[in-house]
């Protein structure tokens, strides 16, 4: 998980914050390890996450947490609130970690969805224009 340069988090079964990723630490402008390991109710101070009107959305809603609860993927856009104060509009995939011994919880894969796309995501959208200029489907 830490070579991927898509933000992503890690939850165990109670919905603990086990671990991001260096992206995520950039997206929200603090690394895990000056975050640390963040309890679900400390989600929503932190991070949000927020739908289209601003309003925080409930822990029992976000894909993550649907995620484990149902044993398989969820899928969202929502905004998140980054350290700063800046929220970004993002879409996030989950899916849920499952072993012999049921669930281990759950890895939450987010892209960022603004007009400012990371450098590495506008670098590989210019590479796909070019690769296929008619914009017609691969």
């Amino acid at each position: 998980m830490s070579a991927l340069s898509t933000p992503a988090f890690l939850v165990d079964e109670g919905g603990l914050l086990v671990f991001f990723n260096e992206a995520a630490g950039t997206l929200l402008g603090k690394g895990f390890d000056e975050v640390g390991h963040v309890g679900p109710n400390e989600w929503g101070g932190l991070f949000g996450p927020y739908d289209g009107a601003g309003e925080t959305i409930p822990y029992e809603e976000l894909p993550v947490v649907r995620a484990v609860r149902a044993g398989r993927p969820a899928h969202a856009g929502f905004g998140v609130r980054a350290f700063d104060g800046r929220v970004h509009e993002v879409e996030c995939s989950a899916f849920p970690i499952l072993t012999a011994h049921g669930s281990q919880g759950a890895i939450a894969i987010f892209w960022p969805v603004e007009d400012d796309l990371p450098a590495e995501a506008a670098t590989v959208e210019a590479a796909a224009a070019a690769a296929n200029p008619n914009g017609a489907a691969a």
